[in-house]
């Protein structure tokens, strides 16, 4: 079965520039080349990878697509471009003449009650975000969101701010593809998740256009080291699905993040077997079939 992880990190301290993220007394501070990642992806049937930029550099995004010209593994790059700079629109017009490059991720704090949004959501009848992402749509591309809320301990008052706002720029945007990254944050302590992140995922879900990366699984886990025990994950997975269902859950394992609970084979597992007891379609879908829809890499 081909396997397409749509979430990995690659960046090098060492490079003249150095590199923003992660900090230096992070566990995973070193060089992460595509060979490395091809190292612990490929023993588990990865055929390639989607690049998810964590550094606010833009050069950092040039950097990423020179690599993936010479390296097929990589596949597709979603790009670290923050709105509400003057330079937005045109960096997003020059990135995207390159094919590989299939979108932009950002924080949920350019929602409502996010830093990075001074705390009100956009016009919705235009301008500010809103206007931002229309271009980022114009150029067929997509936007990742790390979801804005933080179950179970964000304020109520806060938390139903920031999902309003993403309600609004979904149903406003319908053109524009939306991945939820690392199964929006939501802890997994084997038991039945928090009632808000169910109703958030149900009202997110409800937006054909948007799809969840179930990634960052383990990482999510409450025990540490996480449990292998399958049932230990599976209410947030049944949640997931019952939401978004087959077509529109993508793999992702946020390596080499998830380093920090497991190794890549632990970060593949819970799914793996998770996604199997579905059946050979819905695993097909999830892996890779789904993935290859929304990012809509080049095939040569």
């Amino acid at each position: 079965m081909t396997i397409i992880d749509t979430h990995v990190h690659i960046y090098d301290p060492h490079r003249p520039e150095g590199a923003p993220w992660p900090p230096e007394d992070s566990s995973i501070y070193r060089t992460v080349l595509p060979a490395d990642c091809r190292a612990v992806a490929e023993p588990e049937g990865v055929s390639g990878v989607v690049v998810v930029e964590a550094s606010e550099r833009i050069s950092d995004n040039d950097w990423i697509l020179g690599l993936a010209a010479e390296e097929p593994f990589l596949k597709a790059l979603v790009g670290r471009l923050e709105p509400g700079v003057d330079s937005f629109a045109p960096d997003v017009a020059r990135f995207a003449q390159n094919p590989r490059f299939r979108g932009i991720r950002f924080w949920g704090d350019h929602l409502p009650g996010g830093r990075g949004s001074g705390g009100a959501f956009v016009d919705i009848e235009g301008g500010g975000l809103l206007a931002e992402m229309e271009v980022l749509a114009g150029h067929g591309l997509h936007l990742d969101i790390v979801f804005p809320v933080n179950y179970p301990n964000e304020a109520p008052a806060a938390a139903a701010d920031r999902l309003a706002g993403f309600c609004a720029l979904a149903e406003r945007l319908p053109e524009l593809p939306i991945v939820i990254e690392h199964i929006a944050n939501v802890p997994i302590d084997g038991g039945d998740p928090p009632p808000a992140w169910v109703d958030a995922m149900q009202r997110a879900a409800s937006f054909p256009q948007v799809a969840i990366k179930v990634s960052a699984v383990i990482e999510r886990s409450t025990v540490q080291p996480p449990s292998t025990d399958l049932d230990h994950y599976r209410p947030v997975l049944d949640t997931l699905w019952s939401a978004f269902g087959d077509d529109r859950v993508v793999y992702g394992s946020n390596w080499p993040v998830c380093e920090r609970a497991g190794s890549y084979a632990d970060a593949i597992s819970v799914v793996r077997r998770y996604v199997g007891e579905r059946g050979e379609a819905a695993a097909a879908k999830y892996f890779a079939g789904n993935a290859a829809r929304i990012y809509r890499w080049p095939t040569a």
